[in-house]
């Protein structure tokens, strides 16, 4: 029999790999419908927020005396499934000590891992006193919609003392993520037949300029280092410009990349930005300007690594033989960041390594699954003692 089979952590990480939440659109109720019920099941109070057609977080509370307030916060949605799977993405295929498919690594694990966690907690009472929260949301993959929407009603849930935010780092404890931010710059021109381009102003090589300009800009950004989670960045990642083969485009659109590390804010990398732009048109002409921002998960954030949710996340990873000195860094965005804004220390732990997130047959080692069950189950100890530590 297979773990699949055999398990409830495996067959509920199937399920949610057969709920098909590419995002976009996102659609995560299914998803989070299956993981209320189970969470229902076990004694939680339950709610499922949907804050736009098909967007839906799920929040569930567990209240055991008197004590702090942990919350579980991971995310239903997945990266686009692509080309290249050996099996199919959305059914969870188990070979070789690894179970594939879309979202196993990033993050519907994490999200199993979490419920089995808070299913053993959940029968073991008089091992914990506080308040367990599950804050699963929609959209981490693009905007962080969900996260937003529960900042936003945070008053109705709070206060949370501690969060663990589940993301694939090996089961490595992690204080310290970077943020992205991706503005769409809409270069000007004036269309011409392209037989007299000189009667136009070609949107397209102004782009080049522009293009050169970011490269340039993206030397200095990069100097911005941080000793846990690397340099800051600044790339083009995709251009669009023309609309027929014999017409000199009047517009041209540039989707920029921006990776802000710990102590930088979004509001000045957006102006810095800004600023790149006024330089072009007063030297060159260039007529530049931020139209819209297609994706901005957050800014960058970190938890000081004394704080007792990475101690505890510490102390549990290397009782389970996780060898760790120290908290690392996740080079990629989460939404730790907006708990963090919330005031509310957190960590970032799951099981899955994010070089195969996002990638075809993507995937997540059974032997890490299971390890991080009961990592999660004892942080949750460390955090809710009963009696008081030392």
């Amino acid at each position: 029999m297979s773990f699949i089979e055999r398990t409830s952590l495996g067959g509920l990480l199937a399920g949610l790999v057969e709920c098909d939440t590419q995002n976009p659109p996102g659609a995560e109720g299914d998803a989070a419908a299956l993981v209320e019920a189970r969470l229902a099941a076990l004694g939680f109070e339950t709610e499922l927020d949907e804050f736009a057609p098909g967007r839906v977080n799920l929040v569930a509370r567990l209240v055991n005396g008197e004590g702090p307030r942990l919350a579980f916060n991971t995310h239903f949605d997945v990266v686009p499934v692509g080309q290249g799977w050996a099996s199919d993405p959305l059914r969870l295929d188990e070979r070789e000590g690894r179970l594939y498919g879309r979202g196993a690594c990033d993050a519907k694990g994490q999200i199993a891992a979490m419920v089995e966690a808070l299913a053993r907690l959940s029968e073991d009472r008089d091992s914990w006193r506080g308040t367990l929260l599950a804050v699963f949301v929609a959209d981490e993959e693009v905007g962080s919609l969900g996260a937003r929407r529960f900042k936003q009603r945070y008053a109705e849930y709070g206060p949370i003392d501690h969060v663990i935010v589940g993301e694939p780092t090996g089961n490595r404890p992690v204080n310290a993520h970077k943020g992205s931010l991706r503005p769409v710059v809409a270069v000007r021109g004036r269309s011409a037949h392209s037989g007299t381009p000189e009667l136009g102003v070609n949107a397209i090589y102004a782009a080049a300029r522009l293009c050169a300009a970011v490269d340039e800009l993206h030397q200095q950004v990069r100097e911005r280092n941080h000793p846990s989670v690397g340099r800051a960045a600044l790339s083009v990642t995709r251009i669009h410009g023309g609309h027929a083969d014999n017409v000199v485009p009047e517009r041209c659109e540039v989707m920029l990349d921006r990776r802000m590390i710990p102590g930088e804010k979004e509001q000045d990398a957006i102006a810095e930005i800004e600023a790149l732009l006024a330089r072009l048109d007063a030297e060159h002409g260039v007529e530049a300007a931020i139209e819209r921002f297609q994706a901005t998960t957050g800014g960058a954030s970190e938890t000081q690594p004394s704080s007792a949710v990475v101690r505890a996340a510490l102390e549990a990873a290397r009782a389970h033989g996780v060898a760790v000195e120290a908290p690392g860094g996740f080079p990629g965005g989460c939404d730790l960041v907006h708990f963090r804004e919330l005031g509310i220390p957190g960590v970032v732990i799951g099981p899955g390594d994010l070089g195969v997130a996002h990638q075809p047959d993507e995937f997540v080692p059974i032997d890490e699954l299971e390890s991080a069950v009961g990592i999660y189950a004892e942080i949750a100890r460390r955090l809710l003692p009963v009696e008081p530590r030392g």
